[in-house]
């Protein structure tokens, strides 16, 4: 049994948890078909007085099967221990004294946890089933993102809640689709603070010192010729926390203020210093 699969599995279980809390906390107490299968099951809830966690349960065995056929045997085991634990969550937080009665309240932080849910079960290579696993076949053979494609098929689920649910609440729950299907992009690239910082200069070696005693980043040097000066320049690219660049770029104003320098804001930056010790794999 290997770490990753331990990572993976333990992701879907949290992950799938906070897919129940919010259902259980936000989205039905507030009755906000937010799409998917929990958006079916508050709306057969609302008028037939249905389990929830029953109704999802059944519904998602049929949508398994799709998932097992278009994803693979791996992609649909991890499914399965989303699909089942979705439902049994809910089944025992049925009775979760603390709820929101507030449908602004509920859309938001309702995505917000529901975003955070199953972005960190599409980060273990799971679903937690229903329309979860048809966006993810939506993602596979369209390449749009998870959170387009959550919207996408969620979006014709809260539409259709108009007929049960006035209005006002269909809007409340589109905006919570919105917000879920923005956090689980945000969950998927660990959106950080790290800028790169592309410097254009003619100073190399100044420039070189400034950021190895400043702030102790590495950095990379591409030789550029300049388009409008057809001179020979050096453009160095260097990744660094905020607050480095922001250090460093006081650092560029006052000593070399004629360089061009472009900060990029990083979604997400893997390696030396970032997702891995500053040292890792070096012998002192």
């Amino acid at each position: 049994m290997s770490k990753r699969w331990i990572t993976d599995y333990a992701q879907i279980i949290v992950g799938a948890t906070l897919v129940a809390l919010a259902y259980n906390l936000f989205l039905l107490p507030t009755k906000l078909a937010a799409g998917g299968i929990s958006g079916v099951s508050t709306i057969l809830f609302e008028v037939y007085a249905l389990s929830p966690a029953l109704t999802q349960f059944l519904i998602n065995l049929p949508i398994f099967v799709i998932g097992w056929i278009a994803l693979g045997s791996d992609f649909s085991w991890k499914t399965l221990v989303g699909t089942f634990w979705v439902p049994f969550m809910i089944y025992l937080t049925a009775e979760f004294p603390y709820t929101v009665s507030n449908p602004f309240l509920g859309a938001i932080y309702g995505g917000i946890i529901l975003g955070i849910g199953l972005g960190t079960v599409y980060k273990g290579g799971g679903s937690t089933g229903g329309t979860a696993a048809i966006a993810q076949v939506v993602k596979k053979f369209t390449g749009l993102s998870s959170g387009y494609s959550q919207l996408i098929v969620d979006g014709f689920v809260v539409i259709s809640s108009i007929i049960v649910f006035n209005l006002e609440l269909t809007l409340f729950a589109l905006m919570c689709i919105y917000i879920t299907s923005k956090t689980i992009d945000i969950v998927q690239l660990r959106t950080s603070a790290s800028k790169l910082m592309m410097i254009i200069t003619e100073e190399e070696e100044k420039i070189h010192n400034l950021i190895s005693n400043q702030i102790d980043r590495g950095l990379t040097k591409v030789r550029t010729i300049g388009g409008y000066s057809n001179q020979d320049k050096t453009m160095i690219l260097c990744v660094a926390e905020q607050q480095e660049a922001v250090k460093l770029k006081r650092q560029l104003q006052d000593e070399e203020p004629t360089a061009f320098v472009v900060f990029i804001s990083a979604s997400e930056v893997l390696g030396r210093g970032f997702s891995l010790d500053k040292y890792y794999g070096q012998k002192f």
